[in-house]
């Protein structure tokens, strides 16, 4: 796969830093838990309003970005976002580029043994198509023998393909999947024609409906939770206090009320799930 040659280029000629970081406390992370001492580097791909995205002014947005830096801010460490497509960043993560993957990726218990992996809130997947297509969706098998754009390397993706599978397996046709980098692509395709629907998370096809140019026909496909995904687990711990602390302020409801995102449900401490990479 052709992101897989970028992994270089995009880690070191894409951070985006907060300015003038000042450090008026002690980190509480070990330095042998980061990759840069004093530094929260975070990979991100912010073409999913409103989790992450990039504002008029070329600028980082959205729920993941927000909660990043005050995470980083109970950790008295300075935030860096690394802009990167979904399909490179686990093997970067875990050839040290970065600290964490924050993208809301979806748990599963195969990823929970590669990274060290915290649930902070849950996602679904939407079918859309633009708001003037003929087809109508009102259940999944109604996309066989369609064309379906979709992000490759993702979640969504995985499950989709499930399905499908299934489906095939009941002697439905397949589906004919595209795969893009983004959301964007997949949307900007399914409005040139190239595509006759889209999948992706609730929120963001939500977003594209809010703006007028994709109409959603289902829903709260496949529940589960999403993650922020760390390399080292004395990271993850401390950033687990730290969603912790950011819960009892209130912090944590407010960011979620300001996004429109789903809460995890019935939380009382955040902590890793899984079993996390095994020991080296």
């Amino acid at each position: 796969m052709k992101h897989t040659y970028l992994i270089a280029g995009l880690v070191l000629g894409a951070a985006a830093t907060l300015p003038a970081f000042a450090q008026s406390c002690t980190p509480k992370v070990a330095a042998d838990q980061l990759v840069t001492p004093g530094k929260l580097q975070m990979s991100i791909n912010p073409t999913l309003p409103p989790q992450q995205f990039v504002d008029e002014k070329g600028e980082l947005q959205g729920l993941n970005v927000e909660l990043g830096k005050a995470v980083a801010k109970k950790l008295c460490l300075e935030p860096v976002f690394i802009r990167m497509d979904m399909p490179p960043m686990i093997p970067a993560m875990q050839a040290g580029r970065f600290d964490l993957i924050n993208t809301g990726m979806f748990w599963t218990e195969q990823r929970s043994k590669l990274m060290f992996m915290i649930p902070y809130g849950q996602q679904a997947m939407s079918i859309y198509t633009v708001p003037t297509s003929k087809l109508k969706i009102t259940k999944f098998e109604d996309l066989a023998g369609h064309v379906v754009g979709i992000e490759t390397g993702t979640y969504q993706e995985r499950k989709a393909r499930e399905y499908n599978a299934a489906m095939v397996a009941k002697g439905e046709k397949t589906i004919d999947f595209r795969t893009f980098a983004t959301a964007s692509e997949t949307t900007a395709a399914l409005r040139a024609g190239q595509l006759e629907a889209g999948i992706n998370i609730d929120e963001t096809a939500k977003a594209f409906e809010e703006r007028g140019i994709a109409k959603i026909w289902l829903s709260g496909i496949n529940g589960t939770d999403i993650t922020l995904a760390f390399r080292t687990k004395g990271a993850a711990d401390a950033a687990a206090k730290a969603l912790d602390e950011l819960k009892a302020e209130g912090v944590y409801d407010q960011l979620f009320d300001k996004f429109k995102m789903t809460r995890l449900k019935d939380v009382k401490n955040f902590a890793i799930r899984g079993t996390g990479p095994a020991p080296k």
